[in-house]
C-alpha cells in the first residue's frame, strides 16, 4: 500500500500549458451587486418546486434570502449542509432542467431566478476565503471506526466528507494522481477547469480525510494496489464509488486507428495533458447525441475557433436527442453545426492509414463528411468489470451496474454501499452527491450498531 497523501496537488499538480487553459468560462461569478440584484427577485415561494426539483433538496429559497440580507457566509453554509458539493454543483448542474427548470417564473413568461450563479457566488466567495473547515461545524470526536471508499470521484469525495465529519476515518483509494473523477478530468471546462475540481477535492481533503492516489484496487496482483480483501478486513465498512467504464467503440470498418477518439478520453487530455493538441485539425466530427457529444463539440467549436469546422453528427433527429436543448443551443451559438439522420457505415482513410474522414448512410444514399479527427460519443461501457463483483455479495445486474438497495445504498454485501455512476449508469454530479448522503445515513446507523 502506498504512502497516505493529504493535499489533491501532491497527488498531481495541473502542469501548465494544457488546452482548457484557452477556454474561458461561459458563466463566470456573480459580482456583489449582481447577486443582491437577482437573490432580490426570487418570490421565497412556499414549498417551493425548486428544491423538489433538487436531488439533494437544497433549500433554495433560503440561502437566497441570506444573500439578499448580505449573509453570503449563511448561504454558503446553508447550500453546503445539503450539498457538500455545493460548489461543483453551482458550475456543473443542468439547472435549466432541474431547480431553475421548476421556478415558477416560468409559469409567469419571465426568466428564472439564476440559482446556480447564486449558488456560486455563495459558494465560491467562502470557500476560496477559507475553506470547507471555515464554514463547517469542527468534526466529531473520533470514533475509531474506519471506511475505505473505492475510487476518488465525487460520489466518494461527498461520502468521506460526511463520515470524517461524523468522526470516523475515510481513506480514499484513487487509481489515478487526480482526485475528483470526473470533476477534475470529465467536466467540459467552460462549465468547471480542472483546477476547480482539484480545489474542491482538497476542501475535503482538508477535513481529514485521507488520499492514497495512484493505489487501484485489484484482485489481481497489480503493483501498487490494495485487495478488495484487504479492505473488507482492515476497514469497518467500503463504499464502492467506482465509476463506469471508458468510451464505447464503433464496430464499423476504420475505427481502429489514428484520428479517432473517445469523447471522454480527449475531455480528459484537452484538461490534464500540456502534450495535447490539435495541431493540424481544422474540421471534426462528434459521433452522437447525447450531452457528452454536445461538450466536445462546444469545446472543440472554441478550440478551433471561426476557422474550424465542428459537426455534430447523429444517426436521428433533433427530438430524438437525449442531450439538453438548451446545450444544443450554446453549442450552435459557439459554431457547432447540427447534422441529423447520419449513420455511421466506415471512417474513411488514404493509402497509407490517414484519417480521411466518416461516410454516413442519410435517407438520400452515402456521403462522406471529411474531417482530420473524429470523436465517438456514443456512450461509455456501464460495467464496472470484475472489480464490483471482487467483493463477496456485490451484484451487478443485466447492463452492469452495482445493485444496491435504493432506500440505503447498501449492496448484497452488508460492509459494502454504492453509490454514483456505477450505481445510476451515469448522471449528474448533484446526482452522486444525493447517493452518497443515502448511504452514509445508512452507514452511519450500521457503524453505531
Amino acid at each position: 500500500m502506498t504512502d497516505a497523501v493529504t493535499s489533491a496537488s501532491a497527488a498531481g499538480a495541473l502542469p501548465p500549458g494544457r488546452l482548457e487553459e484557452r477556454i474561458a468560462d461561459w458563466k463566470p461569478r456573480y459580482e456583489p451587486g449582481n447577486a443582491l440584484v437577482e437573490a432580490n427577485r426570487c418570490l421565497y415561494c412556499e414549498d417551493a418546486p425548486c428544491i423538489t426539483a433538487c436531488p439533494t433538496a437544497i433549500p433554495i429559497p433560503e440561502f437566497i434570502r441570506k444573500i439578499a440580507t448580505g449573509n453570503t457566509k449563511g448561504a454558503a453554509r446553508t447550500i453546503l449542509k445539503a450539498n457538500i458539493l455545493g460548489y461543483s454543483c453551482s458550475r456543473v448542474c443542468p439547472v435549466e432542467e432541474l431547480c431553475a427548470g421548476a421556478c415558477v417564473y416560468n409559469h409567469l413568461h419571465e426568466p428564472p431566478i439564476a440559482i446556480g450563479r447564486l449558488q456560486r457566488y455563495a459558494t465560491e466567495v467562502i470557500l476560496e476565503s477559507g475553506g470547507l473547515k471555515g464554514i463547517l461545524a469542527p468534526n466529531k470526536a473520533q470514533t475509531g471506526k474506519r471506511v475505505a471508499l473505492v475510487g476518488g470521484g465525487p460520489a466518494s469525495l461527498a461520502a468521506a466528507a460526511l463520515l470524517v465529519q461524523e468522526g470516523h476515518e475515510a481513506v480514499l483509494f484513487e487509481r489515478d494522481a487526480f482526485p475528483g473523477g470526473l470533476n477534475t478530468t470529465g467536466i467540459a471546462p467552460y462549465k468547471m477547469a480542472a483546477a476547480a475540481g482539484l480545489a474542491e477535492a482538497q476542501w475535503i481533503l482538508d477535513l481529514g480525510v485521507e488520499l492514497r492516489a495512484n493505489t487501484p484496487v485489484s484482485s489481481g496482483g497489480e503493483p501498487g494496489s490494495v485487495t478488495p480483501a484487504a479492505l473488507l478486513s482492515g476497514f469497518d465498512a467500503v463504499f464502492l464509488g467506482l465509476g463506469i467504464g471508458g468510451d464505447k467503440g464503433l464496430k464499423v470498418p476504420g475505427a481502429d486507428g489514428p484520428g479517432v477518439v473517445g469523447a471522454t478520453a480527449i475531455i480528459a487530455k484537452i484538461k490534464t495533458d500540456p502534450q495535447f493538441h490539435l495541431a493540424g485539425v481544422r474540421r471534426a466530427l462528434v459521433i452522437g447525441g447525447g450531452n457528452t457529444a454536445l461538450d466536445i463539440a462546444h469545446e472543440l467549436a472554441l478550440l478551433l475557433g471561426p476557422g474550424g469546422d465542428v459537426a455534430m453528427v447523429y444517426r436521428k433527429d433533433e427530438a430524438a436527442m437525449t442531450g439538453y436543448a438548451h446545450e444544443l443551443a450554446s453549442a450552435r451559438k459557439d459554431g457547432v453545426r447540427f447534422v441529423q439522420h447520419h449513420s455511421p457505415i466506415a471512417i474513411e482513410r488514404d493509402g497509407v492509414g490517414a484519417l480521411v474522414g466518416g461516410r454516413f448512410g442519410t435517407p438520400n444514399g452515402e456521403v462522406v463528411l471529411p474531417a482530420e479527427l473524429v470523436v465517438l460519443a456514443i456512450g461509455q461501457d456501464k460495467s464496472t468489470g470484475g472489480l464490483a463483483r471482487s467483493f463477496p455479495g456485490v451484484e451487478l445486474d443485466g447492463e452492469g451496474r452495482v445493485v444496491v438497495d435504493p432506500a440505503t445504498h447498501r449492496t448484497g454485501n452488508p460492509k459494502v454501499w454504492a453509490g454514483g455512476d456505477c450505481v445510476n449508469g451515469g448522471k449528474e454530479v448533484v446526482n452522486a452527491a444525493a447517493e452518497a448522503k443515502v448511504a452514509v445515513a445508512d452507514m452511519l446507523a450500521a457503524l453505531a450498531s
